[in-house]
């Protein structure tokens, strides 16, 4: 039995659905959760940023007493993926666990939604191919989906998420694609309306749920799961506007008493 927390973090509300994942597999664990809302969006930035972004991310929740990491931003897990495996403490970000979901599928065309910087990374559309050799793999960079989400716009009948969502997956409808990997946690947000266009004849594999199923197999293997429940939320962000949006990544829980912390400066290592 291991009581320390299941360390979270995201570059904003999206990880909140790797928490509500976690917390529905693995109850009793405690976990700490960060969004470092202040240097949102990760996507935008360049991979020498988001390296030094990743150490400063992990850094900060193993200081608050994290016995492991979940990563729960695609950004982080294409770009920094060695940074997570190297770590002094069990990292997983949600690369990984969605490639392996996605190889256990066995689909013939395969789209892949994420930030830009994900995507120009090429690291789920390399992993994705190599577990499915044969497939026909799609990718998309959608950068305004996690801004839009992070702004307030939630509904599946939103018209601006509804614009967003035919402008980057109109060539997967087109290609009729099996699967589409929600390769940011915040797209699980707008699964609906992703739905609603693609048609629910099209699987949808949200990152944050497989990474959430990764962590709780870790845990168990390595023995340190343990009991508590509680849970503790940091931002560098806004703490109220964190708080009035959590509900709608938690499922109608809100969070309360969000801690404030200072935006952390991204010097690049010369």
């Amino acid at each position: 039995m291991d009581n320390r927390p299941v360390g979270i973090f995201d570059s904003g509300l999206g990880g909140l659905t790797a928490l509500k994942a976690l917390r529905e597999l693995m109850p009793d664990e405690n976990i700490i959760y960060f969004a470092d809302s202040a240097r949102a969006p990760y996507g935008d930035r360049g991979f020498g940023e988001l390296r030094v972004i990743a150490r400063q991310d992990l850094d900060f929740v193993r200081s608050l007493g994290a016995k492991a990491v979940l990563v729960a931003c695609g950004t982080i897990s294409s770009v920094a993926a060695d940074e997570l495996d190297a770590y002094c403490i069990p990292a997983m970000g949600v690369l990984k666990s969605t490639v392996d979901a996605v190889a256990r599928e066995g689909a013939d065309k395969i789209g892949i939604i994420a930030t830009p910087a994900s995507i120009r990374s090429g690291a789920f559309e390399r992993e994705i191919r190599c577990a499915c050799p044969d497939a026909l793999v799609m990718t998309a960079g959608c950068r305004s989906f996690a801004p839009l989400i992070e702004q307030g716009h939630l509904a599946r009948n939103d018209e601006l998420i509804a614009k967003a969502v035919e402008e980057y997956l109109s060539p997967m409808k087109a290609e009729k694609v099996d699967i589409i990997v929600l390769g940011c946690t915040h797209y699980g947000i707008i699964a609906d309306a992703i739905r609603d266009y693609m048609g629910y004849g099209v699987k949808l594999l949200e990152a944050s749920r497989c990474a959430a199923e990764a962590m709780r197999d870790r845990l168990v293997s390595l023995d340190i799961s343990g009991s508590g429940a509680g849970t503790e939320y940091y931002t560098s962000g806004d703490p109220s506007e964190f708080e009035h949006l959590s509900s709608v990544f938690l499922g109608g829980s809100a969070v309360k008493g969000a801690a404030h912390i200072l935006p952390m400066r991204v010097d690049l290592e010369k």
